[in-house]
């Protein structure tokens, strides 16, 4: 798919959010947690038009998210990882046939802002092929801004940086706060980079 389609996907359901005045974050306690932002994202979906062009990207980790709210197990080849302390969520799906592993890794966690009053919340997909990426459709990492005052968060450009697609990932921090950038070049080889937080943007 060309580069522009996916761009074209995201910035369609990003525009499907953004019409909804924000998501609410619902939470007890002074702040919210990374459970709070992942079930107002996810809940976020449900609000939105049927034809919402992204509703094949959340099928899974809603699914997994739903089931995990109520205690019931995943299916085989699925994973969900929380991590409240750390504010990080990974829900990964693994298929394999014959020589040929797939999977496919959906990441969520957030920062807080030097200012005080925000928060910034990610949320990454990305699939692999025997552990190189093989870009879908759905591919991407898209930010949202949360504002202390609203208890809402909303969708954002990259803060400091613009995505790259094709040969390269992203990595959300599950401990720390940096985004680790993989690219492959032709012959296999990669090179990371750590996109780095100041409390505003990231920066390399």
């Amino acid at each position: 798919m060309k580069r522009e389609s996916i761009a074209l996907i995201f910035a369609c359901f990003a525009l499907a959010l953004m019409a909804q005045d924000g998501i609410r974050v619902h939470f007890k306690g002074a702040q919210p947690t990374i459970c709070d932002f992942v079930s107002a994202f996810v809940s976020s979906h449900d609000d939105a038009e049927e034809d919402d062009c992204a509703d094949e990207a959340f099928n899974g980790v809603a699914y997994a998210w739903e089931r995990y709210q109520k205690g019931i197990p995943l299916e085989e080849g699925q994973t969900l990882t929380v991590d409240e302390k750390n504010g990080y969520v990974v829900y990964e799906t693994r298929s394999e046939y014959e020589s040929t592993e797939n999977v496919v890794r959906m990441e969520m966690c957030y920062w807080n802002e030097t200012d005080g009053k925000h928060k910034l919340f990610a949320y990454s997909v990305w699939c692999f092929t025997n552990g190189k990426p093989s870009l879908g459709q759905f591919d991407g990492i898209t930010f949202y801004r949360y504002d202390n005052a609203t208890k809402k968060m909303s969708y954002c450009d990259p803060p400091g940086f613009d995505v790259k697609y094709f040969d390269t990932s992203y990595a959300l921090p599950r401990t720390g706060k940096d985004i680790i950038v993989t690219t492959w070049d032709e012959n296999g080889n990669k090179e990371e980079k750590a996109l780095k937080w100041n409390g505003k943007k990231f920066t390399f």
